[in-house]
């Protein structure tokens, strides 16, 4: 094996990637956030970095008392970072928390200039295409167009733990979202938001029903083609939690189709954009919620939750990847197409699969952290093929990302206490 791992961060701070779109469409510069630690979310710099050159620029710098991270890029020109912003004005009453929080954008060559993405309406009557809570893991869409997002409601965590539900949103560029502030935390935002999945508080057993929708990605570069040839252009992949018969949670793949016209966003579906003081926002009309698999009867049901993954569909949209357990309980990847039907098992070794994972550009591999490596997966083999030696710091499992030339793997790794980031090179001797 040719030894082709370089680190490419050295300074004494911990550098966090996000899991997707942290290469720029040139595949020269990593964005990543800076952060006292891991776990925390108190840093203030989003930066990049030159994966030739190993030069560092600072993307965006928050003013004190403010935090940033979480970053992506846009997969295409022009280029622009998302991530999130903590509350402006933080105190004992309003500070960063899940429902607390929002995204951000800024752009070449401006970047000093954050433009907020999603608007902030918590007082009645509530704004269309405002959201009344926190904004988190901004994903801007294979084209650039739109971003997924994750999502608390503050009005929900306000009435208590069982209305607190996470939910999944998109950030459309229909028209600006403007705000009549009522509230000193509420603003506007540059993009129409609106939640696209549909949770209940206690699922029935046995049902379709989601307490919580998480971990999504955006279905192929182009959406998918149905059974019946049409296609489907916009779509999202997500865990949800459903209730087994045993009343235990069980994750299962989710899929939700979206308009394709910017107008239908704002159509609400049959129950209000907004939501109300009781309930939450709602999917807005001819959004369509779909479950994937069903795995209560296998010997180790549900989809693996460890470790974090986020669902990733084929860059053609054909194949949707997950994590999931096997007879031996062994975490492998599977496949499962965009309408169903049978699960395909990808990998098949004595070694669990131990991070969030990628696909190549091209749709035949899968990147990830296997036995303390990275290592590539050949989807129709199965065959895995270790890049990098076995470290006893192994490589973080919350990132693993392709570039899009398909030439490097990006990943973390701690080194001297600190987590650095590294590239290799996917082509072996």
């Amino acid at each position: 094996m040719r030894e082709t791992e370089k680190q490419i961060t050295y300074t004494p701070c911990n550098h966090q990637l996000t899991n997707v779109n942290v290469w720029t469409p040139d595949s020269q510069w990593l964005i990543y956030d800076v952060r006292p630690s891991g776990a925390s979310f108190t840093g203030q710099m989003i930066e990049r970095v030159n994966i030739d050159t190993c030069e560092v620029e600072i993307i965006y710098q928050a003013a004190p008392q403010n935090y940033v991270g979480v970053a992506t890029v846009s997969p295409v020109e022009p280029v622009r970072y998302a991530f999130i912003h903590s509350p402006d004005k933080p105190n004992e009453h309003w500070h960063y928390d899940f429902h607390h929080r929002r995204g951000v954008i800024v752009s070449e060559p401006h970047c000093k200039r954050a433009v907020t993405l999603d608007a902030l309406d918590i007082t009645p009557p509530f704004t269309p295409g405002a959201l009344r809570g926190g904004s988190h893991v901004h994903v801007f869409s294979p084209d650039g167009s739109r971003l997924s997002f994750t999502y608390n409601d503050h009005l929900m965590h306000e009435l208590g733990p069982e209305f607190d539900r996470r939910n999944i949103g998109v950030a459309v560029p229909l028209h600006p979202v403007t705000v009549e502030a009522q509230h000193p935390q509420e603003y506007s935002g540059s993009h129409f938001c609106v939640l696209v999945s549909s949770t209940v508080a206690a699922p029935d057993t046995g049902s379709d029903e989601i307490s919580r929708a998480y971990e999504e990605g955006w279905v192929g570069t182009q959406g998918y083609v149905k059974s019946d040839g049409s296609i489907q252009r916009w779509a999202l992949a997500f865990i949800g939690d459903t209730r087994a018969e045993d009343g235990s949670k069980l994750s299962e793949v989710f899929i939700v189709d979206l308009p394709e016209s910017l107008d239908d966003y704002a159509k609400p579906g049959e129950y209000p954009l907004t939501g109300t003081e009781q309930t939450l926002p709602a999917p807005p009309a001819g959004v369509r919620q779909r479950r994937l698999t069903y795995t209560g009867d296998r010997r180790y049901p549900g989809i693996a939750t460890t470790p974090r993954h986020w669902i990733r569909s084929s860059p053609d949209g054909s194949k949707i990847a997950f994590l999931m357990k096997d007879e031996f309980d062994v975490v492998q990847v599977w496949l499962v197409a965009p309408e169903g039907g049978e699960l395909k098992q990808v990998t098949d070794g004595e070694y669990c699969v131990e991070s969030a994972f990628s696909w190549s550009p091209d749709g035949r591999s899968l990147a990830f952290v296997m036995d303390g490596s990275i290592a590539i997966c050949d989807v129709n083999s199965g065959v895995v093929t270790r890049l990098t030696e076995k470290n006893i710091n192994h490589p973080s499992p919350d990132a693993v990302v392709f570039s899009p030339n398909g030439e490097y793997i990006a990943y973390m790794r701690e080194v001297d206490g600190f987590i650095q980031l590294f590239v290799t090179e996917t082509e072996l001797d």
